[in-house]
């Protein structure tokens, strides 16, 4: 019957690790915190569009209905 091997590794042979078991400055990534690419206070989003390109939009829709509609009159009078 074989013994299970220990999954951890020896801090004898381990690189990187103080006596005690520390970990000496830089061999570990920063905290989470410390990661963080906001900067300032949150600002909130502002509410809906722009009154500019709502107008642009339905612009655009309507010359295409008006498109649609006068193109299936001429299919239906030619």
């Amino acid at each position: 019957m074989s013994v299970p091997s220990n999954p951890d590794p020896d801090p004898r042979t381990t690189s990187g690790l103080d006596t005690g078991g520390g970990v000496p400055p830089g061999e570990t990534p920063p905290a989470e915190a410390g990661t963080s690419t906001a900067t300032g206070p949150h600002r909130p989003l502002r509410r809906g569009w722009g009154r500019g390109p709502l107008i642009a939009i339905w612009a655009l829709v309507v010359v295409c209905a008006l498109f649609f509609l006068a193109y299936a009159i001429v299919l239906a009078t030619g």
